[in-house]
């Protein structure tokens, strides 16, 4: 129920005539509809709860959207969402799918960017702050980042700018001691020193880069965050104001279990424990266990995330005590991580990067650059990717494209679990080139067939039925849309396609493909990913000067935001009926 101070807030300005206690109350009331409305929904939970104070204070003092507020990956923006005209979305069910779970300048004028991905606030900041000044106008720029995303490569290439700009730019650290997963790295050591000191530690990694620097130790203080925010306001150089709040703030579980709470599905408030699901086995899960079981018999394995361990099936390594060694959370980082792993191949080692598919488009400069001109065997496993419904900062249909075209890498799409388990046996063993194993989605398929762990003839694609006329060629996940579309179209049309697991994105077999020209009039490629610089473009190219025709079926190049799967499918005619209603029309 919406509660009597916010129902009196619509838009910032309405804060500034609140009393302390009035503001105080507003932060419960707020944290009251987080709680029921996250609940309800799924949606992230600890990062919101901990930010709602500092927001709050933020819209005090500044003057948004003049003064022009960024959000760094703005999994922490709800509240600022509540205050600025979009409360209704997180009070009212019927208009809970209304907003997305980020900024959206498409939303809110308050809004600058649709931002989900980390590390890139200050950067946005500073060109905010540029602009300004080119335009000659006097408004505020704050950046909001969490230590987490201090990590990440580009927040170290926003502060060192902003920080010889000499101009106003003013960076909120966010510091809960916490990432998704715990903080890793040497910078952390600092920020604890600050935290214990009160600021006052002599060693500052942020006056050492030229800030004027201040401390909030009560972070979810609203009356202390306003006091030190009115001292900065309308600045003239670059400031950073480090808070310290507690992640999960006002929901005890959450407090006590940070990283769980950090996102969750939609639980009961009543059995605090369903705010973590269990879900079948899947083949992260499956990977997950096998790498431990490797690492622990062969002390060369290295398994490397970059603070995702859950998500891409490392929590298997956490607490395994003689393996910390064989274990590296390098923060949020990728590119660094995709170095380093090819460090540790280059001398024998056997790195095992395990990395998110929509976070992997940080690391093409290193796939390319640090690891496949050298042509270090590190492996990489690309979990979540694929075409899915999901928010438009977290899309997993590009990796095919950006992996597929380096030249060196071999990118595997296993099709089933042993398959699966035996590309990976040979990506950790094999000695002659930087591997990358697309992760297969969905529920787990086990034929009880061993594959045997050798994929040493590059390109060499694995025909399941000898057909006629028609080759249906399904990579990684869409094999089985592709077992389906070869049932239907012999129930409808009597025949009797062949069916080939290609195996391998990065390359065509080019004696069976020449094979097929004997006996098939279309050829039908299948990829849960984009189309465009795809895998099917490759075949299609391949036969460009023959005479055979070419389906390709995949997703548009597009970015889309929460479209159910189904109407992306739909969308794409990525269900059977639709491509065999196409194969029929061309055939025709």
């Amino acid at each position: 129920m919406e509660g009597n101070i916010l129902n009196k807030i619509n838009e910032p300005k309405d804060l500034k005539i609140l009393n302390n206690e009035e503001l105080n109350l507003l932060g419960g009331e707020i944290r009251e509809v987080l709680i029921k409305k996250v609940s309800t929904t799924g949606g992230h939970f600890g990062p919101n709860l901990g930010m709602i104070e500092a927001t709050i204070a933020l819209h005090y003092v500044f003057n948004s959207p003049i003064d022009k507020i960024v959000y760094d990956v703005s999994h922490q923006s709800y509240p600022h969402k509540i205050l600025t005209g979009r409360k209704e979305a997180f009070i009212n069910p019927e208009k809970f799918s209304t907003i997305t779970g980020y900024t959206s300048q498409h939303e809110s004028e308050h809004d600058f960017f649709t931002v989900g991905h980390t590390s890139t606030s200050v950067s946005l900041a500073c060109g905010l702050a540029k602009a300004r000044d080119v335009k000659g106008t006097k408004e505020n720029i704050i950046a909001v980042i969490g230590d987490g995303s201090l990590s990440g490569g580009e927040a170290y290439e926003g502060l060192n700018n902003a920080a010889d700009s000499g101009k106003n730019i003013i960076i909120v650290v966010n510091d809960n001691d916490m990432s998704i997963a715990e903080n890793h790295g040497g910078l952390y050591k600092n920020l604890a020193e600050l935290r214990k000191t009160n600021g006052m530690a002599e060693n500052n990694l942020f006056k050492a880069l030229g800030f004027e620097y201040h401390y909030v130790e009560e972070g979810n203080n609203i009356q202390a965050l306003i006091e030190v925010f009115n001292e900065v306001k309308d600045t003239n150089h670059p400031v950073v104001v480090h808070i310290h709040t507690i992640k999960g703030k006002g929901y005890e579980e959450a407090e006590k279990n940070k990283e769980a709470f950090h996102w969750v599905m939609p639980f009961n408030l009543e059995n605090k424990e369903q705010g973590i699901i269990d879900f079948p086995e899947s083949y992260t899960d499956i990977g997950g266990k096998f790498l431990v079981e490797k690492a622990k018999e062969d002390k060369k394995i290295v398994a490397i995330t970059a603070a995702t361990p859950g998500p891409v099936g490392l929590n298997y390594f956490r607490g395994e005590e003689s393996l910390k060694e064989q274990y590296v959370d390098v923060g949020i980082a990728e590119e660094h991580a995709i170095a380093f792993a090819s460090g540790i191949a280059s001398q024998g080692g056997k790195p095992v990067v395990s990395l998110l598919s929509s976070f992997i488009q940080r690391t093409y400069d290193q796939l390319s650059q640090d690891l496949a001109i050298n042509n270090n065997p590190a492996l990489i496993m690309v979990s979540w990717a694929g075409i899915n419904g999901g928010d438009v900062t977290h899309l997993g249909v590009f990796d095919i494209p950006l992996i597929s075209n380096i030249p060196n890498i071999v990118y595997l799409a296993p099709t089933n679990k042993e398959e699966y388990l035996a590309m990976m046996e040979w990506g950790i063993e094999q000695k002659n080139h930087p591997v990358a194993i697309r992760v297969p989605n969905g529920d787990v398929i086990s034929t009880g067939i061993k594959v045997e762990a050798s994929f040493n003839k590059l390109n060499v694609y694995e025909k399941t039925i000898d057909g006629s006329d028609v080759a249906i060629i399904g990579l990684g996940s869409f094999y089985e849309l592709g077992k389906r579309v070869h049932e239907k179209l012999k129930n409808e049309s009597g025949i009797n396609a062949t069916l080939i697991n290609p195996r391998f994105i990065t390359g065509i077999d080019k004696e069976l493909l020449t094979e097929l020209l004997d006996n098939h009039k279309l050829v039908v490629t299948l990829e849960d990913g984009i189309l465009d610089g795809g895998f099917g473009e490759k075949i299609t190219r391949f036969y460009g000067d023959k005479e055979i025709k070419v389906l390709n079926f995949g997703a548009t190049k597009e970015f889309t935001d929460r479209v159910p799967l189904e109407e992306l499918y739909e969308r794409y005619h990525l269900t059977e009926e639709l491509i065999v209603g196409d194969i029929k029309n061309i055939l025709k």
